[in-house]
C-alpha cells in the first residue's frame, strides 16, 4: 500500500514537469458513456510496477444511479491458470464536455487522471492516456486485437507524444 502511495506521488509530480515540456494529450471530441461501459481487455500497456507481473487483465465499468462509475479491474498473477483476483475503484466524468476525462480512484484520497485519447468509432478498442506520457493502455472489447489495427493505434500515440516502443502486449486467455 506504502508503495503504491508513493508511486502515484511520484507520476503527479512528474506529470507536472512533464506537462511544461510537452503539449497537453487530446482526448477524443466525445465519449458516450452508454457505450463506453462494459469490459475492456487490456491488450497493451506501459508496464509498471502495480501491474508487473499481471496477466489477463480486464477494467469493467459500470455506472452508477449516483452518476460516478465502479472501476473494477480484473487480473491473474503471473499465469493466466492463476486465481482471478480484482481490485476495486470509482471513476468519474471530469470534463462532461467531452466525457473524455475521467479521474480514477483505488485508494482514498488518490485521484488519477483517465484520458481516452483514441477510440473505435464502434467503441471496439481504446486507448487511455496519463499526462506525463509514461503510462498509456490499449483497451479492447476482444482478448485480441487485428495487428493492423495495432499498427494504426501505436502510430496515432507516436503522434500524441508517446514512445510505441514502451508498450507490452498483456497475455489474455484465448477467446
Amino acid at each position: 500500500m506504502k508503495a503504491f502511495l508513493i508511486l502515484l506521488m511520484a507520476l503527479s509530480l512528474s506529470s507536472c514537469a512533464n506537462t511544461m515540456k510537452s503539449p497537453p494529450l487530446k482526448t477524443v471530441p466525445h465519449v458516450d458513456l452508454q457505450r463506453y461501459v462494459g469490459d475492456w481487455y487490456v491488450f497493451a500497456h506501459i508496464p509498471y510496477s502495480l501491474e508487473n507481473g499481471k496477466v489477463g487483465t480486464l477494467d469493467r465499468y459500470a455506472l452508477r444511479p449516483d452518476g460516478k462509475m465502479d472501476n473494477i479491474y480484473l487480473f491473474r498473477r503471473g499465469s493466466l491458470d492463476a486465481p482471478l483476483e480484482q481490485w476495486k475503484g470509482v471513476a468519474w466524468v471530469h470534463n462532461p464536455k467531452t466525457n473524455a476525462e475521467w479521474r480514477v480512484q483505488f485508494i482514498w484520497p488518490l485521484r488519477v487522471p483517465y484520458l481516452i485519447i483514441d477510440l473505435d468509432p464502434e467503441y471496439q478498442w481504446s486507448v487511455v492516456g496519463y499526462p506525463n506520457r509514461k503510462l498509456a493502455w490499449v483497451l479492447s472489447r476482444q482478448p485480441v486485437l487485428d495487428e493492423t489495427t495495432y499498427k494504426g493505434i501505436l502510430q496515432r500515440l507516436a503522434d500524441q507524444g508517446y514512445d510505441p516502443q514502451m508498450l507490452a502486449k498483456v497475455p489474455q486467455i484465448a477467446p
